[in-house]
């Protein structure tokens, strides 16, 4: 009896010892992360490596060590027509395909309305999660957190939304939903899951940009006990992380351009080492695309095609879209684009590119596969607060190269100018309106625009660092809702847009249909009787199209 108790006590001091021995090995778990895609699902020159090359980049760092999770960090079902005709199913799809572990919401994530980020979360065979997102009710509007065990380790996930999106979405997407302080929510979750999990990764939507209210680096400062960050937003590609106290911060800029890397060595339920890195598109060269994704793709592509076909509305004029025309003057495509623009925000002007357009359109029915053919890029509208200067400068830099058949020529609603082509670039404009008043150059104006342009592209560098006051849908969506909604369009070039030759102390005007002397005055501030002395002219009723009319310089 003695010997088998002694035996059995043996027995159970080995048990303890292989038990402690396990609980002190080091186990090594893999995060790999993307954010900000936008659904550019395939490679291209403007976009990343492709979610093909992204899905055995997974596959090869899954054969490397088991112990991995994929997350996403948000703004990903929206961006690209393969997403926006379907309402980002077909993101789902690619994202089921390729075997993520959890997402966070990002702002452009709603641009559906809730109801369908409801529906996507369903479609999912990961959690979408928000932890600070609620009802007015006070009851959560997703799950929270997640628990995943790898290689014996407990890692807890939860995810943060931006409250930007709030006003980075149409507000009607995200009515009756409340966004809480990142901070407080994270607190929140540290407090619940410090005893329930090993190790604690925020999934958060929040960025580093020094103009937002909330970030990932002020969680990090405000809120012990985070491991791991995983953000987007801002679109920073950090390539080793970003170290706030005790937390790393991992981001991997935009559009599947990289893949970040996270290796975390967790011993005795603690996390005691964490690197970061970034595999980039340009380290992809030669990597094979998933030909499962690839299979994938292509039929999502198969049923976008049906939906392209389908109608949304009429022009009863043909819709000037050619290349020579929208980036060297006023069209009456550009008009269209540019007022949908300002019918769906809160904008006092509106300005896109004409190189963002690229097509034109016949007189008759309207497809979304025509509008979708003008505005293949899959900006989106984002609205800017300038003061009238800085839009004078914006104009002056988009008429600079011309006559050059260059993509920053303007195209505007809400607004008009006169320039003189002869003078020199930045002081080419004439005449500024907006709202049919000259430009307060002190005053601040809401400007809506288009993403690429917001971002400082085209050379329209004054955009960058200017305060952005909303963001809505694809500009090609808006211009679809703007068809549907009227019917049928009929736009006309109005006088947007006038480029006079100036000859000593006066101006050429070339008169256009539907003219009269006294408009062509008020354009120039002159008088009538200054036109008709100037020009010789014998009555001022008489004026015909394609005639010149001399204006004397103000």
């Amino acid at each position: 009896m003695r010997k088998r108790l002694l035996t059995s006590l043996m027995l159970v001091m080995v048990l303890v010892l292989v038990s402690s021995l396990a609980m002190a090995e080091k186990v090594e778990i893999t995060i790999l992360h993307t954010n900000d895609t936008h659904s550019r699902v395939e490679e291209g020159k403007y976009a990343g490596m492709g979610f093909a090359k992204l899905s055995t980049l997974v596959k090869e760092e899954r054969a490397k060590n088991p112990n991995l999770l994929l997350l996403d960090a948000g703004d990903t079902f929206h961006g690209q027509t393969i997403a926006n005709l379907v309402e980002g199913e077909s993101i789902v799809k690619i994202m089921n395909a390729i075997g993520y572990d959890a997402m966070a919401t990002g702002n452009h994530d709603f641009n559906f309305g809730k109801e369908r980020l409801l529906e996507l979360n369903e479609m999912t065979d990961f959690p979408i999660l928000a932890a600070n997102i609620k009802y007015e009710d006070d009851s959560p509007f997703l799950d929270a957190y997640v628990i995943k065990e790898v290689g014996g380790v407990k890692v807890a996930i939860f995810g943060l939304a931006t409250p930007e999106t709030t006003y980075k979405t149409h507000p009607k997407n995200v009515k009756s939903l409340v966004f809480e302080s990142p901070v407080k929510a994270a607190k929140v979750m540290v407090d619940q899951l410090k005893d329930k999990a090993d190790v604690i990764i925020a999934l958060t939507h929040l960025g580093l940009s020094e103009g937002s209210e909330y970030t990932s680096a002020m969680v990090a400062k405000e809120v012990p006990g985070i491991d791991l960050i995983v953000d987007g937003h801002s679109h920073h590609a950090l390539k080793e992380g970003k170290r706030v106290g005790d937390t790393l911060i991992v981001m991997a800029g935009e559009y599947d351009k990289n893949l970040g890397v996270v290796n975390l060595t967790v011993e005795d339920g603690k996390v005691i080492a964490k690197k970061a890195r970034l595999i980039t598109k340009e380290d992809t060269a030669n990597t094979e695309k998933d030909t499962e994704i690839l299979k994938v793709i292509d039929q999502i592509k198969a049923e976008i095609e049906k939906i392209t076909s389908v109608v949304v509305g009429k022009t009863a004029v043909h819709l000037d879209g050619e290349r020579e025309n929208v980036r060297t003057g006023e069209t009456n495509l550009g008009n269209l684009i540019t007022d949908a623009m300002l019918d769906t925000v809160d904008a006092d002007v509106a300005i896109t590119n004409g190189g963002g357009i690229r097509a034109s359109i016949g007189k008759g029915e309207v497809t979304k596969g025509e509008v979708i053919t003008v505005l293949p890029f899959g900006n989106f509208v984002v609205v800017k607060e300038l003061k009238g200067s800085v839009i004078l400068d914006a104009i002056e830099h988009g008429i600079s190269a011309y006559p050059a058949k260059e993509g920053q020529f303007p195209q505007v609603g809400g607004m008009s100018f006169i320039f003189a082509p002869s003078r020199p670039a930045g002081e080419r404009v004439v005449k500024l309106e907006i709202g049919g008043e000259p430009v307060d150059y002190d005053k601040t104006y809401r400007v809506a625009t288009n993403d690429f342009m917001a971002a400082g592209g085209d050379g329209y560098t004054m955009f960058k660092d200017a305060a952005t006051v909303q963001e809505a849908g694809g500009l090609e969506e808006v211009v679809m809702n703007y068809i549907k909604e009227h019917g049928t369009v009929a736009p006309k070039v109005e006088g947007r847009i006038i480029a006079v030759e100036q000859s000593g102390d006066k101006y050429s005007y070339t008169v256009r249909s539907g003219d009269t002397l006294l408009e062509i005055a008020l354009k120039f501030d002159v008088t009538v009787e200054d036109l008709v002395k100037v020009n010789n002219l014998k009555d001022a009723d008489l004026i015909f199209a394609g005639q010149e009319i001399l204006i004397p310089v103000k």
